[in-house]
């Protein structure tokens, strides 16, 4: 049923032609917001954004070549990947040598429409398959066509908070300015779409979540103008959705650090998940955790992919379409997001009432006979461990147990005021 769920979605937004800016992001925006009802904000043109600016507004309606014998190529309309993304407005005749400074290709991947952008310089381009250009007539006129407009206008962005019984956030930031390639844009957004309907059915929550759906660095950067401070005094983690489609093992991506909640929460789940990963080290290149981990920030944001950009051969370019993923694999993906914040949820840092000695289970039937030996003996660890050095990851994953598993454990001896958290 979810994968079903997640499939007509996809349907919906693929063919949608987004950008850093422009109907393309707002037309995905009021889709999302079908499944999760995001605020929508705009930023204008020209808004100062640390060492950035936001950028002129770009629309496109319409674009393609016809050739000297009167064949129509790079048809924007069968297929936008063929212009290149922020194109200025032209329709002029042209000769094979000036049209080919123009056209893009990918000559080790013949069949595939390359991705190319030029958001910060007014430039105009087509993207074409190798396998198409070479076969482009050299002599006689071409027509170019570019039916774009570039003025002053917004970035749009959306965002919402899954409200919880603390101060404390969870950043959730997926990125919704790619054009119509699945893994590398679509993954990311339909993943955190069905996350929070999971989270929204939890009875209890203590966590804050905070979904953000923004263009991919100059938005995260927005957000940060406007939010970083906050997310500096009350996140506690934070994840990049992106890449989660694919049928590769997961791969999780550290936050600067690497020792973070985020971090720990997810390598947690992830090694009690019999399922197959890596952990990758941070590195400042990838998506906008880089901007979240940015030295005046530091933020405890790490990211959870399948496999990562730039991995896999379908990258930035067509191959990227609805037979490269798996919407199997995007539905384990939501549900290994989904184990995570559980993670978080059942973590905290507790602290012994009791701390002199041994408090006396048996008065309390939290002794062999109540409880199974194993159970008495986390009950322990538990105990001596929550001297307030310790939270209950640390002490789940040193003595090789699911923090979930402990957790009932916790609540027990909340009740007979063991604990306190």
């Amino acid at each position: 049923m979810l994968e079903k769920k997640i499939e007509e979605y996809f349907d919906k937004l693929f063919p949608i032609c987004r950008s850093i800016t422009g109907n393309g992001v707002r037309e995905s925006l009021r889709i999302i917001s079908e499944i999760i009802p995001l605020n929508i904000h705009e930023v204008p043109s020209g808004t100062e954004v640390f060492d950035w600016q936001v950028p002129k507004e770009w629309n496109i309606r319409d674009a393609f070549i016809i050739t000297p014998d009167g064949k129509k190529i790079c048809n924007f309309k069968k297929h936008n990947l063929h212009i290149v993304n922020y194109s200025i407005p032209i329709h002029k005749k042209i000769r094979f040598e000036e049209l080919k400074q123009h056209l893009h290709t990918l000559p080790h991947k013949p069949s595939a429409i390359p991705y190319v952008t030029s958001y910060y310089k007014e430039n105009w381009g087509f993207c074409i398959t190798y396998e198409e250009f070479q076969k482009l007539p050299q002599n006689g006129e071409y027509e170019v066509y570019i039916d774009s407009t570039l003025q002053n206008g917004s970035l749009t962005y959306g965002d919402l908070i899954l409200e919880g019984e603390t101060k404390d956030e969870v950043l959730i930031s997926t990125y919704i300015c790619h054009p119509s390639m699945a893994n590398n844009e679509l993954s990311g957004p339909l993943v955190a779409m069905f996350l929070y309907q999971q989270l929204a059915q939890l009875k209890k929550r203590k966590y804050n979540y905070r979904f953000v759906f923004i263009p991919e660095t100059i938005g995260s950067l927005v957000y940060l103008l406007k939010h970083g401070e906050h997310l500096k005094k009350y996140c506690k983690a934070g994840y990049v959705l992106t890449c989660v489609g694919d049928r590769g093992i997961f791969h999780y991506k550290q936050s600067k650090y690497g020792n973070t909640l985020a971090d720990r929460a997810a390598i947690h789940t992830l090694s009690y998940s019999k399922k197959p990963f890596r952990v990758l080290p941070f590195y400042p290149g990838g998506s906008d955790e880089r901007q979240y981990c940015s030295p005046a920030f530091n933020l405890p944001v790490g990211s959870l992919m399948r496999t990562p950009y730039r991995e896999y051969p379908e990258y930035h370019t067509s191959l990227d379409n609805k037979e490269f993923i798996s919407f199997k694999a995007l539905r384990e993906s939501v549900e290994m997001y989904f184990e995570i914040m559980l993670t978080l949820e059942s973590n905290g840092r507790y602290l012994n009432q009791y701390p002199y000695g041994e408090p006396q289970l048996g008065k309390r039937n939290l002794y062999v006979g109540n409880l199974n030996r194993e159970k008495v003996m986390q009950i322990m660890y538990i105990l001596q461990y929550s001297d307030g050095n310790n939270d209950l990851l640390d002490i789940a994953n040193r003595i090789n147990v699911n923090v979930k598993e402990l957790k009932p454990l916790v609540d027990l001896l909340c009740e007979n005021k063991l604990l306190s958290e």
